[in-house]
């Protein structure tokens, strides 16, 4: 699709590209991401943000060796850490006097019809109001996340959450710059492929399993949630998101990423 046509976008971005490896926010990629999807809503977007992170910046605000293994552990840390996450969003994005909102979803919530249709609501007005709904799981409540059985993690969200916006496009933001024929990381010969049709086994044997230590995707929940996308006719861009910039890239028309055009 055009880009530049594109009205509402959602953007996803994981918590090992928000954070450095002792779980502390990389400040000066938090300040870039804002600045650079401030600039996108100046220019007429709508932008709506999925963030992970609420539990990774809670074990680097408390000063934890290693995220905990349980759960109640990590329910803790998420509310401390959602409070550090938004607060730093609040600071960066009003530097660029733009307003945010935080919604916490739970997949109970967007399953249920009377309470799903609440939740679309309250997204359209708050587009219409200009303001950048910063999304995350609500992680202190739903445990069925930490636990692997709920939305799962947040690409699947992120792809959820686009099709409750009736986004036009929905990009992820993570630690490599698109889907690869080869394991890039111990394959120096590996082929970034820039587009995929179709989302066939042959493709979903490409994606391995999380990502790093401080997140909990990885390729094979990218692409799980490309297919969401699809179904509501959706494309879904992975891109790198040690640059934020990349998006100003994407949207210029650069051949960066790997865009699922199902």
């Amino acid at each position: 699709m055009d880009l530049q046509k594109a009205n509402v976008v959602v953007v996803k971005i994981g918590t090992s590209t928000l954070t450095y490896e002792n779980g502390k926010l990389n400040l000066r990629r938090v300040e870039r991401l804002c600045r650079t999807l401030s600039d996108l809503q100046n220019s007429g977007k709508r932008i709506v943000l999925v963030s992970s992170g609420a539990i990774g910046v809670g074990v680097g605000k408390l000063g934890l060796a290693r995220r905990p293994d349980e759960t109640a552990k990590k329910q803790a840390l998420a509310a401390v850490g959602q409070c550090e996450l938004m607060f730093i969003y609040d600071k960066f994005f009003g530097e660029y006097h733009q307003t945010v909102a935080q919604v916490l979803l739970t997949a109970d919530v967007t399953s249920r019809e009377g309470s799903r249709q609440n939740v679309v609501n309250t997204f359209r007005e708050l587009l219409d109001m200009n303001i950048i709904p910063i999304v995350n799981e609500n992680d202190t409540v739903a445990v069925d996340e930490l636990e692997g059985r709920n939305f799962g993690d947040n690409d699947t969200l992120s792809a959820i959450v686009a099709t409750l916006v009736d986004a036009d496009a929905l990009m992820i933001l993570t630690d490599i710059d698109g889907v690869y024929d080869k394991n890039p990381k111990t394959c120096p010969d590996a082929k970034r492929i820039p587009v995929i049709h179709a989302i066939t086994d042959e493709v979903r044997a490409l994606a391995g399993g999380a990502g790093s230590s401080r997140g909990t995707g990885g390729m094979a929940t990218k692409i799980r949630a490309a297919e969401l996308a699809a179904q509501a006719h959706i494309p879904t861009y992975i891109l790198a998101g040690d640059d934020p910039h990349n998006l100003y890239r994407i949207f210029g028309g650069e051949d960066i990423g790997t865009v699922f055009d199902c």
